[in-house]
């Protein structure tokens, strides 16, 4: 397969429209209102339903070699999410998001991570070992966004606040890719690939739209902000700087072995992912 090749599916462009559909038919509902044309109404709706309705398509993705990157983590991290399990790995392409991974820093090798606890309900994002942890640079690149104003809520790991986190969400969709992405840096890698670093903590990020990163730069820190159940690193790479519009690329983290060879694998749930402390 040619690496460079890309094959759309209909469910990605979809994808790509979904935000538009969505603003254009809020604004036709509203039209409603305010010039009294009922038809308007019903095309609104209808655009505005078939947006949130792209989430759930299951099929389609951009098909080409998975482009290899280096991990943006050190230490043991476990792949919540991850196009090794399932593709689209979180269910859904909107924002770019059909080959990306949560990774969730889990050192104890002998304590079994828990996706819903049963309490606390609630708790601050500073008992997760994650949090603050250094997220870095998987390759050089431009930078493009960068957000850090999103404050680390508390975490929605149990099942009450699960229920809370999926009434959150739906207000966090209103708010476009900044709400669901939280804190977040996008890197232009060239060959029009971009990379995607979310739910970082507020107040870390160290790069500036228009600056240039190499490869292994520190970017910023391990947070839980936007649509985000615990601290944890949802990393992604896309086609667009515009997460909104984007489809996902998928991605292999390639690592160099001591003799000289190097290795690419992407973790899964079954494969924790190791990256050597810096």
């Amino acid at each position: 397969m040619n690496p460079h090749r890309e094959d759309v599916m209909f469910p990605v462009i979809l994808a790509r429209i979904r935000m538009p559909m969505i603003i254009v038919g809020l604004l036709l509902a509203i039209g409603e209102f305010v010039h009294h044309v009922s038809w308007l109404s019903v095309v609104g709706l209808v655009l505005f339903l078939s947006g949130f309705a792209s989430v759930f398509l299951p099929a389609g993705a951009v098909e080409r070699r998975p482009i290899p990157v280096a991990s943006p983590v050190r230490g043991r991290w476990l792949a919540v999410n991850s196009p090794a399990d399932k593709v689209p790995s979180h269910g859904l392409h909107a924002y770019g998001q059909t080959y990306a991974v949560d990774l969730v820093n889990w050192p104890d090798e002998d304590t079994e991570w828990k996706a819903v606890v049963r309490a606390p309900v609630m708790s601050r994002p500073e008992t997760f070992p994650g949090f603050g942890s250094p997220i870095y640079a998987p390759a050089a690149g431009t930078v493009v966004r960068a957000r850090d104003f999103w404050r680390d809520h508390l975490s929605r790991n149990s099942w009450p606040a699960l229920v809370y986190a999926m009434v959150e969400g739906f207000a966090r969709e209103l708010a476009g890719p900044s709400g669901v992405l939280g804190n977040h840096v996008i890197l232009a890698l060239g060959d029009g690939v971009y990379a995607a670093f979310a739910h970082l903590k507020r107040g870390s990020v160290q790069v500036r739209k228009g600056q240039r990163v190499e490869a292994g730069q520190l970017i910023g820190q391990c947070g839980n902000s936007g649509n985000s159940s615990e601290p944890h690193l949802h990393f992604q790479l896309m086609d667009s700087a515009h997460p909104s519009i984007a489809a996902g690329l998928p991605f292999a983290f390639e690592e160099t072995l001591p003799d000289g060879t190097t290795r690419q694998s992407v973790p899964s749930k079954e494969q924790p992912l190791l990256s050597p402390s810096r």
